[in-house]
């Protein structure tokens, strides 16, 4: 049956249908997630279907950076519970890609579109894949979601778990709406005392919150090297050793525009350095290539290297675009020099950072812009060690990126020190699955129990 949840959505979809109506973008996101996010079944191949005679968990991550969390927890939750069947949920089209990519024909893994907050989605997601326990990453804690997943006695587990202090502030203005879906939340695992904090304050009780750290560091591996990095440093004309490389990573609309001016500032006093430039958003590609081509520079297509010749040589050299998914480490790898995009440009705090543990636990010396929120705990402790560059704008980075590249012990003595963070904050994954598998064996003894007493 409808709830107030219900009403209230359905009321603000259609008091905002004149804004999404009109505007072209709007209305695809808003039809899209009518179509796809209804909980409908999406043709799941045979290998990834429930057994129900088996343990089930779902684990929904929002978007990217989520879902690449989720291997080292699946990795660990199947090796303490072998035939456990996992459903990956997610919200965006760039983590739908990326979980799918991930998980594929994956015997026992499910990929699924998280789905809006009507009791009808929610119940035909649940009715589908009767997940014993659901997980929730960071802080994706929907009221019909989880007010559903009570009534099926399904305990909700939230990990890896952040609440900014924005957010914090908007929360507290509707805690009477939401204090009772935080309290219904069977256990809160948080990566320091401050969330902790403020997670108490929104109503989970005390007793269920555990500072258990970030997962975003158990999503890197620790090294020097990436295998093919030298196969895609040839296939785009790259000469690591012989020439510097820079490369602007997971970069959004603005800052491309500002690492190529800076880059041609930067070529005046370091006439062989290299640049690389990975967007975040694999639907901005064709827009960065023309922007590097208004900059005057020949744009290589990482996505058009294979299988063709390497670029010839020219005196002023080209941009390297990585338009491909999953390459970005490679690029980091072959990095003399590394800018952590969404960090530059205020894109609003949902997009402030992007990761800077990946090219760290690589031991390349990272810079990123003022906009880290997403990333506070991680640049908090990189601080601390003084293993990151922070800058400002465009000068910033011009200055920032010749004291690197013009003092390589500086630079290296920096990276190594990021390296050893990374390394001494791993183990977050492994405490959330132990948790988990608390929550699954207590589950599986309950329902026992309840089918003795029938």
């Amino acid at each position: 049956m409808p709830n107030r949840y219900d009403f209230a959505y359905g009321l603000g979809l259609g008091v905002s249908a004149p804004f999404w109506l009109i505007k072209p973008s709007a209305r695809r996101k808003v039809f899209s997630a009518l179509r796809n996010r209804m909980g409908k079944p999406n043709g799941q191949p045979a290998a990834a279907r429930r057994d129900p005679a088996k343990p089930a968990v779902l684990i929904h991550a929002v978007s990217l950076g989520e879902i690449n969390a989720t291997p080292a927890l699946v990795r660990a939750l199947r090796a303490a519970s072998p035939g456990l069947h996992v459903t990956i949920s997610t919200t965006t089209e760039t983590g739908y890609a990326r979980a799918a990519q991930l998980y594929g024909e994956q015997p026992g893994v499910a990929v699924i579109r998280y789905p809006l907050d009507f009791s009808r989605a929610v119940g035909r997601v649940l009715d589908a894949h009767n997940p014993d326990v659901v997980v929730l990453m960071e802080l994706e804690v929907w009221p019909n979601f989880v007010r559903h997943c009570e009534r099926r006695g399904i305990p909700v587990a939230l990990v890896n778990g952040r609440l900014t202090s924005s957010s914090f502030k908007r929360y507290r203005l509707v805690r009477p709406l939401i204090g009772a879906t935080f309290r219904r939340l069977a256990v809160c695992c948080v990566q320091d005392q401050t969330y902790a904090d403020r997670f108490t304050a929104l109503g989970v009780p005390a007793e269920r919150i555990r500072v258990t750290g970030t997962m975003k560091f158990d999503t890197a591996d620790v090294a020097d090297r990436v295998p093919g990095d030298d196969e895609l440093a040839t296939a785009v004309g790259l000469f690591p050793g012989a020439e510097p490389v820079l490369v602007a990573g997971s970069t959004g609309p603005g800052e491309e525009e500002i690492v190529l001016r800076a880059y041609r500032q930067l070529l005046a006093r370091h006439s062989r350095l290299r640049l690389v430039i990975v967007p975040r958003h694999p639907d901005r590609f064709d827009a960065v290539a023309d922007l590097i081509e208004q900059h005057k520079f020949k744009c290589v297509r990482r996505s058009r290297t294979k299988g063709a010749a390497a670029p010839a040589a020219s005196a002023i050299p080209p941009v390297i675009l990585g338009d491909t998914m999953g390459e970005l480490r490679k690029f980091y790898a072959l990095a003399d020099v590394v800018f952590v995009g969404r960090s530059l440009v205020d894109l609003g705090s949902r997009q402030h950072g992007s990761d800077m543990i990946e090219p760290a636990a690589l031991g390349r010396p990272v810079m990123v812009g003022p906009y880290t929120g997403n990333f506070a705990e991680v640049m908090m402790k990189l601080r601390a060690a003084d293993a990151v560059m922070e800058v400002a704008d465009e000068a910033g980075l011009v200055q920032t990126a010749s004291i690197l590249l013009f003092s390589p012990e500086q630079a290296t003595a920096m990276a190594r020190r990021a390296q050893e963070v990374v390394r001494r904050e791993q183990g977050a994954t492994a405490r959330h699955a132990a948790i988990i598998m608390e929550l699954l064996k207590a589950h599986e003894r309950a329902k026992f129990d309840e089918l003795v007493a029938k």
